[in-house]
């Protein structure tokens, strides 16, 4: 009859693959060192700040020297929680040595993932109370506002929508008769000047008849010639459109810039994550080593 072998399992089988101990260790340690290397980084930038413009770093000094303290805080911090995750871990008995370097390899994974979910959590958390607190004082001070602007708007009869459409209509052949002396001839010229430069807002440019008698209204408000008028409305309808352009390019350079700023924390969160588990790897190589020397001096 043949002997039939019974392998007894191994000890350490009854052993969970994670140890939450050295990974909450790690990730105290990577959220810690995140903080001082943060603080540090706070008071070398403001050494970057003059007051005096001549001595003062550019933006865009200030923007990449930021981006790169940000990334470099990310990779220390990574590589000092993977270390200490494997390091403090203790030595698996009866385990492959392959399997004993991915084990090493997810604590520091994991104990990267542990401190960044802490992070964003406390980022967000702090966002999130920055942005109630502007949103009150916002609301106060558009509501303010709004109160304020709806009794002037009242009171110059500017709060009807189809505002536009009725000076349109009772355009007087002489705008000079609208113009007249004195505060109500004031307010009324402003206003309707005010409602067609808002629907030449709305649709992108101001029509050549709106340019004609904003030209007409001007020369009988100020006592310029028409020509002289119609060089001063074009003057300004050109400074608004440039206004503009400055505000649609500034919008999509940020547009721009918080793409890039989004892809580049992507990568170096994902480039921090490799370096804990390189980290978490050697730290347990170490550990092995160190308990490897420390028998052969017994022996």
């Amino acid at each position: 009859m043949a002997n039939v072998t019974v392998e007894t399992p191994l000890a350490e089988g009854s052993r969970p693959a994670v140890v939450w101990g050295p990974i909450f260790a790690g990730a105290f340690a990577a959220i810690v060192a995140t903080v001082v290397l943060m603080l540090l980084g706070s008071g070398l930038g403001l050494t970057l700040v003059s007051p005096w413009s001549a001595e003062s770093a550019s933006l865009t000094t200030i923007a990449a020297s930021t981006a790169i303290w940000l990334v470099i805080v990310q990779w220390l911090s990574s590589a000092l929680g993977g270390y200490l995750s494997g390091r403090l871990r203790t030595k698996w008995v009866g385990v492959h040595t392959d399997e004993v370097f991915f084990r090493d390899t997810a604590h520091g994974f994991m104990a990267w993932a542990v401190a960044t979910l802490v992070i964003v959590g406390l980022i967000g958390l702090h966002t999130t109370t920055l942005l109630g607190a502007g949103t009150q004082v916002a609301a106060s001070v558009a509501g303010g506002a709004a109160n304020a602007a709806g009794q002037a708007a009242q009171s110059s009869g500017q709060n009807d929508p189809t505002g536009y459409l009725v000076d349109s209509l009772l355009r007087p052949a002489d705008p000079s008769r609208l113009a007249t002396s004195g505060v109500e001839g004031d307010q009324a010229a402003a206003a309707q000047a005010s409602r067609i430069l808002a629907m030449g807002a709305i649709q992108g440019e101001v029509t050549p008849e709106d340019r004609t008698y904003l030209a007409s209204l001007v020369a009988a408000r100020t006592g310029l010639a028409q020509q002289d008028a119609q060089a001063r409305v074009e003057a300004f309808l050109t400074k608004a459109s440039e206004w503009k352009a400055k505000a649609q390019q500034a919008a999509d350079e940020a547009r721009k810039a918080s793409a890039t700023a989004a892809i580049l924390a992507a990568l170096s969160m994902a480039i921090g994550a490799f370096i804990a588990s390189v980290a978490g790897a050697m730290g347990g190589r170490q550990r092995d080593d160190d308990e490897l020397l420390v028998i052969s001096s017994a022996r």
